[in-house]
């Protein structure tokens, strides 16, 4: 795939973006990385109320939107073996643990220096996303190239999480991803608080060794179906650029800025602007 422009994408991809540093670190390993305040803490009134208010346009938009998911289904039955829904165990918003409580995790990768006993964690943790299948249900296996995930230094904010081409995807998920009707079963996982409509989205839990600790408070907040990366390029975007609007979300998260991103999502996919 060429590089990308603004010439090419038709869409502003001018961000400040610079390569994360390199960190020395055991391969395979996730940072714990120090809490600190975000938006999300926040429990005033607004944001209690634009919560029921959430939860009630995910009501209603899964509601309406059973007769289409149907359809889907019906077609991808018919169109490959395999379960209709695609279930995937993605990252979710970290969880606070205390430094006294990580001494024994050979999972994570303490800061410098070690834990601080009195102090809180951010570490991983995970819930299970919900789709309408889009690919092979035997990709992994006919595919193992695609799951690799093994990245040299400084490659993987280069590469790009979605393919135009992808060969493991099958002739309906092609048109579900391209109408964005795939994501319709995320709709649960807001009703259910593991997803706002409005935030970073989940990535493949295989890629989270290659984030820096910077790059990891994307997960102080918690995850949506929509958000900055989408409506700046979406599948346009390679995972460097997808990181920086993220970050930028969670550092200037507010009422007004999701729905601003709700409402610029529904052009986006009527126009399937990035959908592939």
């Amino acid at each position: 795939m060429r590089p990308l422009t603004a010439t090419t994408t038709g869409v502003d991809l001018s961000i400040r973006e610079r390569p994360a540093p390199h960190v020395e670190r055991t391969k395979g390993r996730v940072h714990a990385i120090p809490v600190r305040p975000t938006k999300e803490h926040q429990t005033t009134f607004g944001e209690k109320a634009y919560r029921c208010f959430e939860w009630a346009l995910a009501f209603i938009g899964l509601l309406v939107s059973i007769p289409v998911i149907l359809v889907a289904a019906v077609a991808i039955h018919f169109d490959s073996p395999g379960s209709v829904l695609f279930r995937h165990r993605r990252p979710g918003k970290f969880v606070q643990v205390r430094g006294r409580d990580l001494q024994n995790r050979v999972d994570l990768e303490p800061p410098a220096g070690g834990y601080d006993p009195d102090a809180w964690y951010y570490v991983p943790s995970y819930f299970t996303m919900f789709k309408l299948r889009t690919m092979f249900a035997d990709a992994r296996s006919r595919f193992p190239e695609f799951y690799a995930y093994d990245f040299a230094p400084g490659e993987f904010h280069v590469q790009f999480p979605t393919s135009q081409y992808d060969p493991r995807v099958t002739r309906v998920g092609r048109i579900l991803r391209k109408t964005s009707v795939d994501e319709l079963p995320n709709l649960w996982s807001v009703l259910t608080g593991d997803m706002r409509l409005v935030g970073p989205r989940p990535e493949a839990p295989e890629v989270l060794m290659y984030y820096s600790q910077n790059e990891l408070y994307k997960f102080s907040c918690t995850p949506g179906i929509t958000g900055l990366a989408q409506i700046k390029g979406r599948g346009l975007l390679n995972w460097g650029q997808t990181l920086y609007w993220d970050l930028e979300y969670v550092r200037h998260r507010s009422i007004r800025l999701d729905l601003k991103v709700l409402f610029v999502t529904f052009w986006r996919v009527i126009f399937r602007q990035g959908a592939f």
